[in-house]
């Protein structure tokens, strides 16, 4: 006996498949997130690791590392406000730009979309008929789409982005502040080190995931970065404690 399909009977959804929401977003999202924790890794890191280097005293490395947390976030946050905000700025006037054109030279728009169409390859019978009847159904989106591809409905937000940027910094902030200050005097050091690199291979991993790229050669990227960024601190706060 045969059934009528249902949601057990159908076809896996692609995770790529548009009708899940806007993928693309979600990955910038995502990517933007471990870069803004691994900043915070890296820089708190590098700066908490040089003060232990010069001092064992917990006090001038906990207010180096407050510091550095604080003002890290502050400006992760205002340089993602500021670049989104830029680039919001640059989305909204096209589209206004696109509605003018609309409502002032239609036929031209029209002859333009079509001309998009013919240009990926579809024949001029039927460039027309899809352009006329995405004309119809909502131009303005068919020619954001087609022309600058951009959703009218997905124009970033300056302020999420902001705020995300500066979370994800304090998240991979909390890691080296908590290995140089957990540990006795002569653990904090190697500790940092150790966490770090775990916690640097796990976040090239995931922007290779994210990506499409090679795990291994983004995870080595990153954590050799990293463990120069530490040592160069390390050695400079080492340098001046014995000057000291």
């Amino acid at each position: 006996m045969t059934h009528a399909a249902g949601p057990t009977d159908a076809e896996p959804v692609h995770e790529l498949d548009p009708h899940a929401g806007s993928v693309h977003a979600k990955l910038n999202w995502l990517r933007a997130g471990v870069l803004g924790a691994n900043d915070g890794i890296v820089s708190v890191a590098a700066l908490v690791v040089g003060v232990a280097a010069a001092t064992t005293d917990v006090g001038p490395i906990l207010v180096a590392g407050v510091a550095a947390v604080i003002a890290g976030a502050i400006s992760m946050g205002l340089g993602e406000y500021v670049s989104v905000s830029s680039q919001r700025d640059t989305e909204r006037a096209l589209i206004a730009k696109e509605r003018w054109e609309l409502a002032n030279m239609p036929q031209q728009e029209l002859e333009e979309l079509a001309e998009i169409y013919r240009g990926k390859g579809l024949s001029a019978a039927t460039a027309e008929r899809v352009a006329e009847e995405l004309t119809a159904h909502d131009a303005l989106a068919a020619h954001l789409e087609a022309e600058l591809h951009i959703d009218e409905q997905d124009v970033v937000s300056p302020w999420h982005a902001a705020g995300a940027s500066a979370l994800a910094f304090l998240i991979g902030a909390v890691l080296p502040m908590l290995a140089i200050l957990l540990p006795p005097p002569e653990w904090r050091v190697p500790t940092t080190f150790v966490a770090v690199v775990v916690a640097l291979a796990i976040t090239g991993w995931l922007s290779a995931w994210i990506g499409g790229s090679p795990r291994l050669r983004a995870i080595l990227r990153i954590t050799v970065g990293g463990g120069l960024a530490l040592a160069v601190t390390w050695t400079i706060g080492a340098l001046l404690g014995v000057a000291v």
